[in-house]
């Protein structure tokens, strides 16, 4: 049996996010769905996966149903496949963030980077006045990551905060590319990097995900495995599951 995976987020006001939990969870549940969503006042992500028929009604409720109330309009999504289920149980978590930078200021509804969509990226990174930072921590980046890319070398995403006071400088490192496994942490660093004055910030729509989905593995830059954060453990071009990368996790 093949399984439906979708990985989702969207940073929406949610003043009730709590009160939602329940009902999303017994939804969840009744659909056979598993996986992890986080909820926040700033929005919602996660990974889950089911059958395709369940995934299927459990996006139509997000996007139309009572539960957000229309709220979901601007979802990220990203579909693939698992040949078993890659969750154990669903779990619908309340979190301060939903992907945890620890910056009050850094707000993707209000100040974000421009899009880049997978088809353009080629061009935009390999352009000489550009730095290409990943945003994701060490071992995601040691599994796989684009070409001449810089690696923080961070064991959390909050500290990312701490590598750009140190490291870079909005004067010298005026055009600034980044890109994340989905996107999510993408809108949250190029929010606080704007923030501090850097001019330029450019992140890839979609994430790693959307890149290797869509862009031909004969022209990609993306070298490795990208992380995926289930049993499946890493995802090649097309989204095919690199089973080979299993053991580089076992080995940390």
């Amino acid at each position: 049996m093949t399984y439906r995976v979708a990985a989702l987020y969207q940073f929406v006001s949610l003043p009730d996010f709590r009160e939602i939990r329940d009902p999303l969870h017994a939804l969840c549940a009744g659909l056979g769905v598993k996986g992890t969503l986080l909820l926040a006042e700033e929005g919602i992500n996660g990974t889950v996966a089911g059958t395709e028929e369940a995934i299927d009604a459990l996006m139509a409720e997000l996007r139309e149903g009572d539960l957000f109330r229309g709220r979901l309009d601007n979802l990220e999504l990203k579909f693939s496949t698992a040949s078993e289920m890659p969750f154990g149980k669903m779990k619908v978590r309340l979190k301060r963030e939903i992907v945890t930078l620890g910056d009050p200021q850094a707000d993707p509804t209000k100040v974000v980077g421009t899009y880049v969509p997978p088809a353009e990226w080629n061009e935009l990174i390999e352009s000489p006045d550009v730095i290409l930072l990943d945003t994701r921590n060490d071992f995601e980046v040691e599994m796989g990551t684009f070409e001449g890319a810089v690696d923080p070398r961070i064991k959390t995403f909050s500290a990312f905060k701490d590598f750009v006071k140190k490291e870079l400088d909005p004067a010298r490192h005026r055009r600034v590319a980044m890109f994340c496994t989905g996107g999510i942490r993408c809108e949250k660093a190029s929010s606080y990097m704007l923030g501090q004055g850097f001019e330029e910030v450019y992140h890839l729509k979609g994430g790693i995900l959307k890149y290797l989905e869509e862009v031909p593995e004969a022209e990609s830059r993306w070298k490795g495995g990208c992380f995926v954060f289930d049993e499946r453990v890493s995802l090649g071009h097309g989204l095919v599951e690199r089973p080979e990368d299993r053991s580089l996790l076992a080995d940390e």
